[in-house]
């Protein structure tokens, strides 16, 4: 079982939610709680929205719970009624992710059956609204999340995983079935790594210093995961033609096993040079190679296709090519990212965990 800095940050804001509404003396301070829990986020920037957020629906929720008592009283059906009501204006206001709040609220208020309703419906809304703030109070000072090592870290393993399975399916290694599953995987992970990436673009930096640094960090890292997607691609075409590149000439099918290791080699080197673990040259001996290579397949091709044309593999040598492509755009994001930022430490300590 891992416990996440998530798992204690609810922890700590359901506890400090349930002293502070205990210390203020406020009634079912369980509610305070409840609310913390549905308020927790995250990222400080998306604590702070749901903030904003929460404020809106428990008005409205609080609001709508008052005038329904005040009119029709507490019978199950009024308060059903109203609860429609909430949720419907919440999605007309799209905040969606705040109905379950603003329904505790219309049941925390609309349940009271003794007098002084609006001073008890005051207290509760202000019981629910003290969780909200612990919520974010928490999210700002207790372990704040830091997502870059995260975000790298992911990229650096599913790039990992990606070139493992192309050096083995060129070399005619592989199971068919098994790689099948792998690129199912594959394409999974590389969704979460989408996700992982607007949570990294969500983190906020104070400093102009640090905007500007953070700004170029994201394309950096965006190029990174568009790199992996275009070997994922390759992955998934050389094995959609497993059979035709079998039956190729020999020739052409050295040229693609020699262009492909040429730039699995590129793009490892190119990662490494990112964290500081390679030299840092404009032009490196294997980004030439990588271009001999590519100069090398495209003419091996070309004299193929005169002989024999073979359509189903120019999608193949299309994303080849592009996957070179996308790798010098990278290696020059990086060399411009050192130039300008060459003592970035927290970069080179990206693999300390």
């Amino acid at each position: 079982m891992k416990l996440g800095a998530r798992i204690f940050k609810t922890g700590i804001a359901v506890t400090l939610a349930l002293f502070l509404a205990t210390l203020l003396h406020l009634p079912s301070p369980v509610f305070a709680g409840i609310s913390a829990v549905f308020a927790m986020q995250p990222t400080i920037y998306r604590s702070y929205l749901s903030l904003i957020e929460q404020i809106q629906a428990n008005i409205i929720g609080a609001s709508f719970a008052i005038i329904a008592v005040l009119l029709f009283g507490r019978d199950p059906f009024i308060i059903g009624l109203t609860s429609m009501i909430v949720i419907a204006l919440c999605l007309k206001m799209r905040l969606e992710s705040t109905i379950s709040v603003a329904l505790v609220t219309v049941i925390a208020i609309m349940e009271y059956t003794d007098k002084e309703f609006i001073e008890f419906a005051v207290i509760r809304f202000s019981t629910i609204m003290l969780g909200v703030f612990a919520a974010f109070l928490v999210n700002l000072i207790f372990l704040p999340p830091k997502y870059e090592k995260k975000l790298y870290a992911q990229i650096s393993e599913n790039t990992e995983n990606i070139l493992k399975w192309i050096r083995i399916h060129i070399r005619h290694a592989s199971e068919h079935h098994i790689l099948k599953e792998d690129i199912e995987k594959m394409k999974e992970n590389m969704t979460k790594l989408e996700h992982l990436y607007l949570m990294y673009k969500e983190e906020r930096s104070y400093s102009r210093k640090n905007r500007f640094q953070k700004s170029r960090k994201l394309v950096l890292y965006r190029q990174m995961i568009v790199v992996a997607n275009r070997a994922l691609d390759t992955l998934k075409l050389l094995h959609r033609f497993e059979n035709e590149l079998y039956h190729m000439p020999p020739e052409l099918q050295q040229a693609i096993r020699s262009q492909l290791d040429s730039l699995l080699h590129y793009h490892e080197q190119i990662l490494l040079k990112f964290i500081g673990k390679t030299k840092c040259h404009p032009r490196t001996e294997t980004a030439m190679e990588t271009h001999q290579e590519r100069t090398r397949l495209i003419e091996t091709f070309y004299a193929h296709y005169q002989q024999k044309s073979d359509y189903c593999l120019f999608s193949l040598m299309g994303v080849i090519i592009d996957y070179s492509e996308q790798l010098e755009h990278l290696d020059k994001l990086i060399d411009s990212f050192q130039h300008y930022h060459h003592d970035d430490a927290l970069v080179k300590n990206l693999t300390n965990h």
